[in-house]
């Protein structure tokens, strides 16, 4: 799956990709933020991730920034599971901060969130990264289950988290017209 946003390009990744990935990663500051990268960042877990398949109903993303001479990656954005709910992660390597892209990729990755059938994403920041917090009520969530303590590999141990939801329903929307969502009839079929 491909998107094409205003500046991003977002891409599945390849094994190849693997060097470009390790080298923006590799940054205590970034992956002290994620709670699924370990510190220290090493190539081999950029060689399993950029290896790793694809799941249709939680795709992830290499975001990439299209130039004259090709696509730099500046990061990663995906959807995955926590426990029931459907949890949106992504992270910007730091030359690329404070430029808008983790807002941008953060929105074309509920647009199509919205297109797989899902009604409502969650996800989360430690509370010592305010800035992931901005990102997310910019693209529309909101505060949802306060703070609790989550684990971080990157940190090796748990930190508090502020807690975040979006709905992707309209306000005021009668989308509920008896049949099947595009995510249960995607479930049925495969």
């Amino acid at each position: 799956m491909f998107i094409r946003s205003e500046r991003l390009f977002l891409r599945p990744g390849w094994p190849e990709d693997w060097q470009d990935l390790f080298d923006l990663i590799d940054d205590e500051a970034v992956v002290r933020n994620l709670a699924h990268a370990p510190w220290p960042y090493r190539p081999e877990h950029a060689r399993q991730f950029a290896a790793q398949s694809q799941e249709a109903m939680l795709p992830h993303f290499f975001v990439t920034l299209p130039t004259a001479e090709g696509a730099d990656m500046v990061g990663l954005i995906g959807l995955g599971r926590d426990g029931d709910d459907v949890e949106l992660g992504y992270w910007i390597a730091r030359p690329f901060w404070g430029q808008g892209y983790a807002t941008e990729a953060v929105r074309v990755v509920l647009s199509q969130a919205r297109a797989l059938g899902y009604r409502r994403i969650v996800a989360s920041h430690f509370a010592d990264n305010p800035a992931s917090g901005r990102v997310l009520q910019k693209a529309g969530f909101r505060p949802a289950g306060g703070v609790r303590m989550r684990y971080s590999a990157g940190r090796g141990a748990d930190a508090p988290a502020l807690h975040y939801a979006v709905s992707l329903v309209p306000a005021g929307g009668c989308d509920d017209d008896g049949e099947p969502s595009m995510r249960s009839r995607i479930r049925a079929v495969g």
